[in-house]
């Protein structure tokens, strides 16, 4: 063979090889000790803090014994809430309703989250989150107590916090079984959607909650929650 013929079939060669490594997929993300990700899961969710201040809109709908479809916007700080309700039925309010509270955030990841010392965890399987692995687990209360119980848990591969939690939850003629999800908003990490699948005096029943907008603020002004001043009688 000429040299000319070699350099040519070297090439041929090289091209031949860059093609079989860019059709080669790329080595699945390795796993991690179940064990690990419990103790790591431990760590964070003990430092997770809330944010200070946020800002956010969530939409409801039930369908069952009664009916709802709402959108509404939440402006948080601790426990101090301002609840506007935007629309009702899919239909746009002309006048928010504005509604004034303090209430602890039940959604809040620390605060929903099961604590290793109160439930035995049982791994699972890993399954696949882009470029990583979650981590799923069941879920098995070590005292049973009144409420909702805790079924399962996806704990996220990278930030080690709850991608989502099962439960299910009973009380008088109503049961049913449900999920909160999770995702991370720049240092937070909040819910996206929950769902929840029922009985209630033996008919179905579904409630699905869809959060978003969040924000963030340094400060809300103390007028956020404040009660809105009655309208003048007879006023529009």
């Amino acid at each position: 063979m000429t040299s000319a013929g070699r350099t040519a079939a070297a090439c041929v060669l090289a091209a031949a090889l860059s093609a079989v490594a860019a059709a080669s997929p790329p080595s699945p993300p390795s796993q991690m000790d179940s064990q690990l990700v419990l103790q790591r899961y431990a760590l964070a969710i003990e430092a997770v803090a809330p944010p200070k201040n946020v800002v956010f809109t969530y939409a409801v709908s039930q369908l069952g014994p009664s009916n709802i479809e709402q959108r509404h916007r939440i402006y948080r700080s601790g426990t101090g809430v301002r609840d506007e309700t935007l629309a009702i039925d899919g239909v746009a309010l002309t006048r928010k309703v504005v509604r004034i509270s303090h209430r602890e955030d039940r959604y809040a990841i620390a605060r929903l989250a099961p604590r290793t010392g109160n439930y035995q965890m049982l791994f699972l399987r890993p399954v696949g989150d882009g470029d990583h692995l979650d981590y799923v687990y069941e879920a098995t209360p070590v005292v049973r107590q009144a409420g909702p119980q805790i079924d399962g848990m996806t704990i996220d591969g990278v930030r080690f916090l709850p991608r989502a939690i099962a439960f299910r939850t009973a009380a008088g003629d109503a049961s049913g079984k449900g999920e909160v999800r999770y995702a991370p908003f720049g240092p937070y990490w909040m819910p996206v959607s929950a769902t929840v699948e029922a009985r209630v005096a033996g008919k179905p029943a579904r409630e699905r909650i869809s959060w978003g907008d969040y924000r963030f603020p340094e400060s809300l002004p103390p007028s956020t929650f404040a009660a809105p001043r009655p309208l003048p009688w007879g006023a529009p």
